[in-house]
């Protein structure tokens, strides 16, 4: 089988992004490894409507200020909703989780093949809340069975996370204090 984490043009990779903070670093790092990354938000995990709307203006508001392309997609909060019921009592970082990523990251991987981009990554990995090695093995597994390449990142290491909370500062973002999942409001 190909491995698809190596060998992507620098030039032509599609970064998931669920807000501005976790985008700032991860673009950043991205850009000093040699890529041009373009944006793709597509969070229909996020709620309630003024939260996804309020992480949206503010990643529309830096890749407006890095001058990088935004590529959003809407679903409605219906579909995610249906997609986890039943994990709504899941711990932070369990089913429901992996459910999220594997919806959100495949979602990803197609927009990138049909808009022609090399592969695709996730910012996912700067948390310190989320677990980077489901993630790749997650970005690994779609990009296998589509057909596209993933580049495989922890963008926590190297205090990942510190820098862009620092960069969030430097921007003036604002911070959100849940990942966005309704059910993990109350975590």
């Amino acid at each position: 089988m190909q491995d698809c984490s190596e060998n992507l043009n620098p030039e032509n990779i599609l970064i998931h992004v669920c807000c501005a903070p976790c985008a700032a670093y991860c673009i950043e790092k991205l850009q000093q490894d040699g890529y041009t990354p373009a944006i793709y938000f597509y969070n229909p995990n996020i709620h309630p409507e003024a939260e996804y709307k309020k992480r949206l203006e503010e990643l529309a508001r830096f890749a407006e200020c890095k001058d990088l392309p935004l590529h959003i997609e809407e679903d409605p909060t219906e579909i995610w909703l249906d997609l986890v019921k039943g994990l709504e009592n899941e711990k932070e970082g369990g089913k429901r989780c992996k459910t999220c990523f594997d919806m959100r990251l495949e979602k990803t991987a197609q927009f990138a093949k049909q808009k022609g981009f090399d592969g695709f990554t996730t910012v996912l990995t700067v948390s310190p809340h989320k677990n980077s090695s489901l993630i790749n093995k997650i970005g690994k597994d779609i990009a296998e069975n589509i057909s596209i390449k993933f580049l495989e990142e922890n963008f926590k290491k190297q205090d990942g996370f510190k820098k862009s909370l620092e960069l969030s500062e430097k921007y003036g973002f604002y911070r959100q204090s849940y990942c966005g999942c309704v059910y993990s409001i109350r975590f």
